[in-house]
């Protein structure tokens, strides 16, 4: 893992006795609400619904045990005994008291944490594939890139006051776990022929009210020129994207409003006036950041036996080893998904002494590492297959051995109406009557891979439309109503999914969701073909059908 050096320690430092200050100032009165605005987002404080929300910083999705411990500490002193995991890696406390949020910071500093530009029009927190430097298929780990950029980008003086929130993600796989292809930038490892590691870059992505799938403007950018590419795509965006209107003004609606290979050319005329300079990576401070995520020391004897036949005897165990075990690139190991989606509870939630469970684990077992996914889970990257029943059992211990991850209970949400302030429906109760209606788990396992996204609002926190079932909560004449997509997907072959018709109220949606589960498994040719793949083959059609008696 990356750890801070000296700038970082002064400036987080810093930050926070700044912040201290503008806090003391605010609860005194002499900063109004409107003035402390700005000076609050440009530390992750939002003011929510009921409460300040506080939305803490988890670059590339990473962090070990005494900051998960440390989080478990915040959530238990400081709020009501519980963080919530956001689909941007970050955790989000719903309930501090704004006089207590320096001594957050404080704390938070002492464990190389912080909340800077979580909120605001900045370069947001950047995010990576969960099992970066784990999984099978990875060509490279893209995290010593996505902390390249962490630092390029903390406090740079020409973006801080963009248009609008940006947002990068960076993948080192040809399976897109991080969902690059709906963020401003989307940079995809690859290597050319040669064996020279570059990334193809992806821009304009999005979601919200108007959704898109970013274009490709480069299939091979050397790793040497990252940031004079991504500066050059920043400055075009700076100088052009639409301030006029808040709605018009992320880089999605300029690639739309400009066209492609215009603003192609524009980034590609700022990138040769610059490619030169200062932001050219040298291959040793490459090498001096990837030397911090070197992989940790794997055993030969990883693998025992042991996990198969304790399996063999446990079928709770196997349930769990089969859905939660995600390949690893050395032999004998595995990554293992933490489900923080327990049948009937809020998606993405973890309890204060579930967080101290997590962290004891992955102390124990896991290298002192731990993910978190942009689908609000918690992943232990690097685990020896024997220590999987031990870790299995420390999981049921904490309440945290759902053996869901990627069916249909593994459901993202974001907090919706009863929390956020700009919702118009609750989403959180959808999602926990949706887990309830198919929580047994010889229904999951018949229904397969399901990915379904809920949001409360039309900015699409929970990415509905990128999911293959996706619902977004309206309000209607004073009523919540849900629309439905079908049809999205997040990965290499992203798509945004197609409204069905007609929404459905809240008591109707479950059933709604029911129905279209019962008609895939109709419609599907064998248990193997997954619903995304059976609506691309079939189309809506048959869905339209069964939901309103007609296509």
């Amino acid at each position: 893992m990356y750890r801070y050096d000296e700038f970082d320690t002064d400036f987080v430092s810093a930050r926070v006795e700044q912040f201290t200050d503008q806090v003391r100032r605010r609860l005194a009165g002499d900063l109004d609400e409107e003035q402390f605005k700005p000076l609050r987002l440009m530390n992750g404080v939002y003011l929510q619904l009921h409460a300040y929300m506080l939305r803490v910083a988890i670059p590339y999705g990473t962090l070990n045990g005494a900051q998960m411990r440390k989080l478990a500490y915040v959530a238990r002193t400081y709020d009501r005994g519980y963080g919530h995991f956001t689909t941007r890696q970050n955790i989000q406390f719903n309930w501090p008291r704004l006089k207590d949020i320096p001594a957050i910071l404080e704390e938070l500093a002492t464990v190389e944490m912080h909340a800077i530009q979580t909120s605001g029009n900045c370069i947001r927190n950047v995010t990576a594939d969960h099992f970066s430097a784990a999984a099978a298929d990875e060509i490279l780990d893209p995290r010593p890139y996505a902390e390249i950029l962490r630092q390029w980008s903390s406090l740079h003086p020409e973006f801080s006051f963009l248009p609008r929130k940006f947002k990068i993600a960076v993948t080192g796989a040809p399976h897109d776990r991080a969902a690059v292809q709906v963020h401003d930038i989307g940079l995809q490892a690859k290597r050319d022929a040669d064996g020279n590691v570059g990334f193809t870059v992806f821009v304009g992505g999005g979601l919200g009210r108007t959704p898109m799938i970013a274009r490709k403007v480069r299939d091979f950018l050397p790793e040497e020129d990252l940031l004079a590419y991504c500066e050059a795509i920043l400055r075009v965006y700076n100088r052009y994207g639409r301030r006029d209107n808040k709605y018009k003004a992320r880089i999605k609606i300029l690639v739309h409003e400009t066209g492609v290979e215009t603003l192609k050319a524009d980034i590609e005329r700022e990138f040769e006036e610059i490619r030169h300079g200062v932001l050219r990576l040298p291959q040793d401070e490459i090498d001096r950041i990837t030397d911090y995520f070197a992989a940790p020391p794997f055993d030969a004897d990883a693998d025992d036996g042991s996990l198969d036949r304790a399996s063999a005897a446990d079928p709770a165990l196997a349930a769990f080893v089969e859905r939660n075990l995600h390949a690893h690139k050395a032999p004998g190991y595995a990554s293992v998904t933490i489900s923080l989606k327990p049948i009937g509870k809020a998606p993405g939630d973890a309890t204060a002494d579930q967080m101290d469970a997590v962290a004891a684990l992955a102390e124990r077992y896991g290298h002192d590492e731990i993910r978190v996914s942009h689908e609000q889970n918690l992943v232990l990257p690097h685990v020896r297959k024997a220590d999987v029943p031990a870790i299995f059992e420390g999981l049921k211990a904490a309440g945290l051995a759902e053996a869901n991850a990627g069916l249909v209970t593994d459901i993202i949400a974001c907090p919706g109406m009863d929390f956020c302030a700009l919702a118009t429906a609750r989403s959180i109760p959808v999602a926990q009557r949706i887990s309830e209606r198919f929580g047994t788990p010889e229904r999951q396992r018949d229904i397969g891979d399901l990915k379904i996204k809920i949001s409360g609002c039309i900015n699409a926190c929970g990415h509905h439309h990128v999911g293959h079932i996706g619902i977004l909560g309206v309000e209607k004449k004073g009523e919540e109503y849900y629309q439905i997509t079908l049809g999205g997907s997040g990965d290499e072959n992203s798509s945004i999914g197609e409204i069905i018709g007609r929404g459905f109220s809240y008591d109707d949606v479950v059933d709604a969701v029911e129905t279209l589960v019962d008609t895939y498994i109709g419609l599907r040719e064998t248990p193997q073909e997954d619903f995304l793949a059976a609506y691309r083959r079939v189309g809506d059609a048959p869905f339209k059908e069964a939901l309103y008696g007609t296509a």
